[in-house]
């Protein structure tokens, strides 16, 4: 189930996966993976018969971010690469940033540069024992783009989100685990059956509930501890008054399973 030259896209059941698929070439982006991805994403957040996506790569390595050697012109021309970032990188980051699903990110090998930022706005990561995470910039005199500078202190904080960034270390599963970046570490074998346990386990609740928590992550993240509760009322109130809950409960009392509708 693929129309896409740069992306595989596979389906079971309610779950999509997303894969990079240049696998010879490190599964590097260029110019057409960074257009498809962004028009991918915003096809399975449209499909309302998809409860979850993961995002994975075929090959050895997840990424190795930018394929530098697609048109190396292009990286010593600044006005090229402030458009590339604004209207290719930044419309399929934020597709996933802003689904209204859960996108689950399942890390092999290699994960750099600006694919580092496609992982952490996912909801969820599951990392195999053998990948590490790797911010190259600071080594060939460039900063973090992709919205890392956003994403990464979300999630690590700003002392550390520098560390990376200006040691440009590569991270690997068991401190990224530590530090809040990423959710599992298995083995690389059991990469692909993890997340897809954790992706059909996720497409079994109600797709209202998860959307609507989402957001309302992502608002608190933003705004203080009273606008966060008066947000919460809000959703809540359009939940409670949803068709899926009131299945939900009736399902609770008659003791069966509720039929998940999304509205």
């Amino acid at each position: 189930m693929s129309d896409y030259e740069t992306l595989e896209i596979q389906r079971i059941g309610s779950v999509a996966k997303l894969l990079l698929n240049r696998p010879s070439k490190m599964n590097t982006f260029n110019g057409t993976m960074r257009r498809e991805f962004a028009m991918a994403a915003r096809a399975l957040n449209l499909d309302s018969s998809v409860r979850v996506v993961i995002l994975g790569a075929n090959g050895k390595a997840f990424s190795a971010g930018a394929d530098l050697a697609e048109d190396p012109e292009e990286f010593g021309k600044g006005d090229l690469v402030h458009d590339v970032l604004n209207f290719e990188y930044k419309p399929g980051v934020m597709a996933v940033a802003e689904a209204p699903k859960p996108w689950i990110a399942a890390i092999n090998g290699a994960c750099a540069g600006v694919a580092y930022s496609y992982v952490m706005a996912c909801d969820l990561v599951v990392m195999a024992d053998n990948a590490f995470l790797y911010q190259p910039f600071a080594a060939i005199g460039l900063i973090p783009d992709g919205g890392s500078t956003w994403l990464l202190p979300q999630h690590v904080g700003s002392k550390r989100a520098f560390e990376l960034m200006a040691l440009g270390e590569k991270l690997r599963p068991e401190k990224a685990q530590e530090w809040g970046l990423i959710n599992r570490v298995v083995s690389a074998d059991a990469l692909a059956e993890e997340a897809l346990t954790l992706a059909q386990t996720l497409a079994e609740k109600s797709p209202l509930a998860l959307r609507y928590t989402k957001a309302a992550l992502k608002f608190s993240a933003e705004h203080g501890l009273a606008d966060a509760i008066g947000n919460e009322a809000e959703l809540q109130r359009v939940c409670i008054d949803s068709e899926d809950c009131q299945n939900a409960i009736a399902a609770f009392f008659e003791k069966r399973t509720p039929e998940w509708k999304g509205r």
